[in-house]
């Protein structure tokens, strides 16, 4: 079966001027032609403008494209691999690019003020104050979240890398805490959840042991704070989360004891 060069363009979303542009610089020459001097389009050059217009796409020029695909020890299965590389990278950068957008959202938001380079010298690849816009997020215009903003404003360079570095202290009790085989039930773990907790009310907002207790659950639940914490040490989230649910309950004990 073959095609017109007017279906090849529906199909393509592409102009006929394109295609008639491809032929001519021998990029892509129709396989058959009608009695009538017609262009006509099979499977075989079908799955050539396929390749063409993914190439363009990552910004290939035509000749680089041309000499791509008339390399005669290429094959078909080889520009699938070359394709899904360039994807793989390109969906990365991507990813990587929306991450750093939604950061750089969340700071201004919550009234940091920094340059780019502060910015980058103080957070890195993590942003402490995802927390609280993410409970803004999820909870409305609270007066947790206003606390924290108000907080927030006023605070400078030297503060944020301060407010980090005891984040970055507690996260490595947490992971020493696991490494050595610690339940997130016992004492040392609850310890440390109620100083994640007391960080959390120092810096950002007052933090009730219900309110710790929904952060802990979007910890696991939300894979964005998953993946963030996750990063220091796998499965640090979900330990996280278990401690902070055993001083909670640890807490309630304490403020209802048994008759």
């Amino acid at each position: 079966m073959s095609y017109s060069v007017g279906q090849v363009a529906g199909f393509a979303r592409v102009t006929v001027r394109l295609l008639h542009h491809y032929d001519e610089i021998g990029l892509l020459v129709p396989g058959e032609r009608t009695h009538a001097g017609h262009r006509r389009y099979g499977d075989t050059d079908l799955d050539r403008l396929q390749w063409i217009l993914f190439y363009r796409q990552l910004g290939f020029p035509l000749e680089e494209i041309a000499a791509l695909l008339d390399d005669p020890a290429a094959d078909p299965q080889v520009h699938l691999r070359r394709q899904h590389a360039l994807l793989t990278e390109r969906i990365e950068r991507l990813r990587a690019m929306a991450t750093a957008v939604e950061r750089a959202m969340e700071a201004r938001k919550m009234g940091i003020s920094l340059t780019p380079e502060e910015r980058f010298e103080v957070f890195g690849d993590f942003d402490s104050t995802e927390h609280a816009a993410e409970a803004e997020q999820r909870w409305g215009d609270t007066e947790a979240y206003r606390e924290s903003q108000r907080r927030a404003a006023g605070y400078r360079k030297e503060d944020w890398q301060r407010i980090k570095a005891e984040g970055d202290e507690l996260n490595a009790r947490f992971v020493a805490l696991m490494d050595a085989g610690v339940a997130p039930d016992a004492a040392e773990a609850v310890a440390a959840a109620e100083e994640h907790r007391l960080q959390i009310a120092r810096h950002f907002y007052d933090c009730g042991h219900d309110m710790h207790t929904r952060l802990g659950e979007m910890y696991v639940a939300d894979e964005r704070f998953t993946r963030n914490i996750d990063a220091v040490r796998p499965g640090l989230a979900r330990y996280l989360r278990d401690a902070i649910l055993a001083n909670a309950e640890r807490h309630a004990g304490r403020a209802n004891p048994p008759e």
